[in-house]
């Protein structure tokens, strides 16, 4: 495998938390990574689509790295919101001047159907930094759809810099099947694990994926890797109906939030306008969710201070 891979396992991606103001809180953020490191994450995604990098100011982006780098030993993947590559390659050279420790890869947006253009700006975010790339196809966010032979010759001609692609172009089990088939880059599932099961059985590396409680993420990955199908199959289907509370388009975020806070990582569940908040209604399904969780090994690995 080449060096630049990232390792098979959970990526766990990180919500940016906001107090009451609306201001950056790097305490929660700290508490985030707290939790990753108490579910032996392989390491963790800052300034993600669902870190709402972009939502933060420059220098709050450069907070958010520093924060990553130094409060926790974990590898760290950054995001970087920008489609246009002049301006990715900007926003990457900020963000590394605020880096205590260098991160394992930037995680990157296709920005385009077409094979030539999107090597064009792999490579070009690659040669500014000097990093390797994960490819990040998620059309959901991007607004950009790029067939699955397209990406295959993408990572194939960026074999040498590509740590790995973050597959979430739904249906994203053929997708996967049809990238591990023929690339060496590992792949990873996203999505808030809601096709975990199925993208580990079509040779997922493992989830990159943000989730209120990832020890159900880190169990099933266990369980894939000592048992396989059916032993992951067991170890997710407790927690699927959280995951997929917590996916639901465009209020997913607010709701993760919500169930962070109430377990004490975050100090508020609040989301920054124009992403909509947690709607009333909904707030007797969290209790109803939280109450059917679940008991981990040894109780839950991680709680507030």
């Amino acid at each position: 495998m080449s060096a630049v891979h990232l390792d098979p396992g959970l990526w766990m991606v990180l919500a940016s938390p906001f107090d009451d103001d609306l201001a950056l809180d790097t305490a929660s953020l700290e508490r985030q990574l707290a939790l990753a490191d108490a579910v032996s994450a392989q390491g963790v995604v800052a300034l993600g689509v669902f870190g709402e990098a972009d939502a933060l100011t420059r220098a709050e982006q450069q907070d958010v790295v520093r924060t990553v780098t130094t409060a926790s030993d974990l590898p760290v993947v950054l995001g970087l919101p920008a489609r246009t590559t002049a301006v990715a390659v900007d926003q990457a050279q900020a963000c590394l001047e605020a880096a205590h420790r260098p991160p394992r890869a930037l995680m990157v947006q296709v920005n385009s159907p077409r094979a030539d253009v999107l090597v064009e700006h792999l490579t070009a975010v690659h040669e500014a930094t000097g990093l390797p790339v994960v490819v990040q196809d998620y059309p959901a966010a991007s607004g950009v759809s790029v067939a699955a032979d397209v990406l295959v010759e993408v990572v194939r001609q960026c074999d040498g810099f590509v740590a790995a692609v973050k597959a979430e172009a739904a249906p994203t089990p053929p997708a996967i099947a049809a990238l591990t088939a023929v690339v060496a880059a590992p792949v990873y599932g996203g999505l808030g694990g809601v096709g975990l099961v199925d993208e580990l059985g079509c040779g997922a590396a493992g989830a990159m994926t943000g989730m209120s409680h990832p020890e159900g993420l880190r169990a099933t990955l266990d369980a894939y890797d000592s048992g396989g199908f059916a032993a992951a199959h067991r170890a997710w289907a407790p927690w699927l109906p959280l995951a997929t509370f917590e996916g639901q388009l465009r209020i997913g975020l607010a709701i993760r939030k919500e169930v962070l806070r109430r377990r004490g990582v975050l100090a508020t569940g609040r989301v920054r306008p124009p992403a909509p908040t947690l709607p009333p209604a909904l707030l007797p399904l969290v209790d109803q969710h939280l109450s059917h969780l679940p008991d981990t090994p040894g109780g839950t690995p991680w709680t507030s201070d």
